[in-house]
């Protein structure tokens, strides 16, 4: 264990010199008067623009055993200019975590390339998930199961908000009071690193509003870091009754992060009624 906390120190001593080196002293209209022995910008130098001591962050950039704070890293994060990527290996290399998400995250654009796997998928549903559990993407698959959800608003798409307030998805899902919990759980753990940002207090008080299920469920502060990568569902389909699913999450490596869920058939019988469904929704779109 020290000896990991001794290698990261190291990292982290490398990565702060080679972030430094790479900026130039005229980007911050700092003299570039007398010779300069080093590329960059020298250690009093980022000290002075990061508001800390030229010793603490010279012991800093040494890997020295010192305690760094949040705000620190931030100013430092600022003053480096790090991007995203760069200022989460700071977190982790100075403090052993990762940095809380900046408030007022927007949801990351759909790379390219998804939306042809998704719609590859179907008739399996399948879909793509945001940091807060809104489908950004989907498959016509998913919305025969779940619903057209390009007929909703991304309010009523939300996979929290329509587990406790859509009276279809009480009855789609088998065990609902299971599921209902395990909604609960991921939330709790999503919404510790959002805490403040204005998109999820607003959802937490609707949800507290409409829901005596979702409050009960809120107060027991259960927690599920994140949701299991395979799992096995029954739901319950107005047309053909049961389904059984193997659904397994794949991680879209963005900032903030995708997932996207794909709901394979479990059983013949399911995967036949799947092709019932779409055939007989195809039908009825031809009649008209």
């Amino acid at each position: 264990m020290r000896e990991n906390t001794q290698k990261r120190r190291s990292e982290l001593a490398s990565f702060l010199r080679t972030r430094r080196e790479r900026l130039q002293p005229e980007q911050f209209d700092l003299p570039t008067l007398g010779r300069r022995r080093t590329p960059g910008l020298r250690r009093d130098e980022v000290a002075l623009l990061a508001g800390v001591g030229v010793s603490w962050y010279t012991w800093l950039e040494q890997g020295r055993d010192i305690t760094v704070s949040e705000q620190v890293l931030e100013r430092l994060t600022e003053t480096l200019q790090l991007n995203n990527e760069e200022r989460r290996h700071l977190f982790v290399l100075a403090r052993g975590m990762v940095p809380v998400v900046e408030q007022h995250t927007n949801t990351a654009p759909t790379p390219p390339g998804i939306q042809a796997v998704l719609d590859a998928l179907s008739p399996t549903p399948a879909m793509l998930i945001d940091h807060r559990f809104n489908p950004v993407a989907w498959n016509e698959g998913a919305c025969h199961i779940f619903g057209d959800f390009s007929l909703r608003t991304e309010r009523e798409r939300n996979r929290i908000w329509d587990m406790f307030t859509n009276p279809a998805a009480r009855e789609l899902f088998v065990d609902w009071e299971l599921a209902a919990q395990h909604a609960v759980m991921y939330f709790r753990s999503a919404y510790d690193k959002y805490i403040g940002d204005t998109w999820f207090e607003h959802l937490l008080a609707d949800l507290q509003k409409e829901s005596l299920e979702f409050r009960t469920l809120w107060s027991q502060h259960n927690v599920q870091a994140s949701c299991d990568i395979y799992n096995e569902k029954i739901l319950n389909h107005p047309r053909v009754g049961r389904l059984h699913f193997a659904s397994t999450i794949f991680i879209v490596p963005v900032t903030p992060p995708l997932h996207m869920v794909t709901y394979a058939p479990a059983s013949p019988e399911t995967a036949s009624k799947l092709k019932t469904i779409q055939e007989t929704i195809h039908a009825g779109a031809q009649t008209h």
